[in-house]
């Protein structure tokens, strides 16, 4: 068995879902490797497609929302999208890359490359198992119009909504999004703040703006700080947008606010902080819940974030709120009231499988 998972840089959420797959393979001694789909189209093509992504999530999430409704209204299984036909031109190289290298399985986590495979199996005839692992919490546009083998998606509740977009239900397989180990295992809070170099007393709320970077996080930290005693300080996880990272150290000068450059300690910090921010993302939120962390969303990127947001509100596993004063008001909620927390808690190891990963990599191997 020789496994190819193909995902792209169009956020992080992604790129950790494929790679929480290849970690669990490669531990049972499976060959695996993965790879960026849009680099089959030349590397300046795949940099140019992240970077326009990452701008207009960011800077005009009003334009990201409008697209993803278009999306919606045009995605269909009747016909093929301007989508399917962009991603069949890097078809050529990529169906070489898996021949020539004798891979007889692709898993992909992004709706990019589902579409280049579903063109080579109609086109060219390619026979291998394919898998498609969704990372959002709803049927995102343009998946019915992919025909791969199996669709890993994250909650039994939404097997109705990928039926009824055109995906056989026979096809659906619902494990949950796989998270990498490290989220699976949890540290005692206070060993992990001794390793981030914080003292074991210290109590502190983690405000995580994913990857890229994203919201309103200068107006929350104002008011966490009005709100909360001065005993607790805030610590952001900036991402890599250095712009964001440079106002907030310039607005905040106290030691209160601790603002981080991009990490791969995200797990650690989860386990030391005493309440978590973070934007809705599908991977993210579920990393968040399978760490069993009391957490908030802050205001999403408009399209499949605002449906995470509410499908984790629904249920009782995290709170919502767009605006800043609302959400450091919920979160002082939170903080002072541990049966709600409690409860928080209970409802995450309910609908959240932490083990998602080994589920999707055993089906893959049998």
């Amino acid at each position: 068995m020789k496994v190819l998972i193909l995902s792209c840089n169009t956020g992080q959420g992604h790129n950790a879902a494929g790679k929480a797959i290849l970690e669990n393979l490669t531990q049972r001694g499976i060959a695996c490797e993965m790879a960026d789909a849009l680099a089959f189209a030349g590397d300046k093509v795949s940099k140019i497609t992240s970077d326009t992504y990452v701008k207009i999530a960011t800077a005009s999430p009003s334009v990201f929302h409008f697209l993803y409704k278009a999306g919606d209204m045009i995605s269909s299984d009747k016909h093929k999208s301007i989508v399917y036909l962009a991603n069949s031109r890097y078809a050529d190289p990529m169906y070489r890359y898996i021949t020539e290298n004798g891979f007889d399985t692709v898993i992909t986590p992004h709706l990019f490359p589902a579409e280049t495979l579903t063109y080579l199996k109609r086109k060219r005839g390619l026979s291998i198992n394919t898998f498609a692992v969704a990372t959002d919490y709803t049927c995102i546009p343009f998946w019915e119009e992919t025909n791969l083998d199996s669709y890993f998606i994250p909650h039994r509740d939404l097997i109705e909504e990928f039926r009824e977009k055109g995906i056989p239900a026979e096809k659906l397989i619902p494990t949950g999004i796989p998270v990498s180990k490290c989220f699976r295992d949890s540290m005692e809070q206070s060993r992990a703040k001794r390793q981030l170099g914080y003292r074991e007393e210290e109590r502190f709320l983690l405000v995580m703006t994913g990857s890229m970077g994203f919201g309103n996080v200068k107006e929350l930290t104002s008011s966490l700080l009005r709100k909360f005693p001065e005993s607790v300080k805030i610590v952001v996880l900036g991402g890599n947008n250095e712009k964001m990272k440079q106002g907030l150290r310039a607005s905040f000068e106290t030691e209160r606010v601790q603002v981080m450059d991009f990490t791969d300690r995200v797990s650690l910090f989860m386990d030391a902080c005493d309440l978590l921010f973070t934007k809705p993302g599908g991977l993210t939120s579920t990393e968040a819940a399978v760490k069993n962390v009391p957490f908030l969303h802050t205001a999403p990127i408009p399209g499949c974030e605002t449906i995470n947001a509410a499908f984790f509100e629904k249920r009782g596993l995290s709170i919502c709120a767009e605006k800043p004063e609302d959400l450091s008001n919920m979160a002082y909620s939170l903080w002072t009231d541990r049966e709600k927390r409690n409860r928080m808690r209970e409802n995450q190891r309910r609908e959240i499988n932490p083990n998602a990963c080994d589920d999707i990599c055993d089906f893959i191997i049998k």
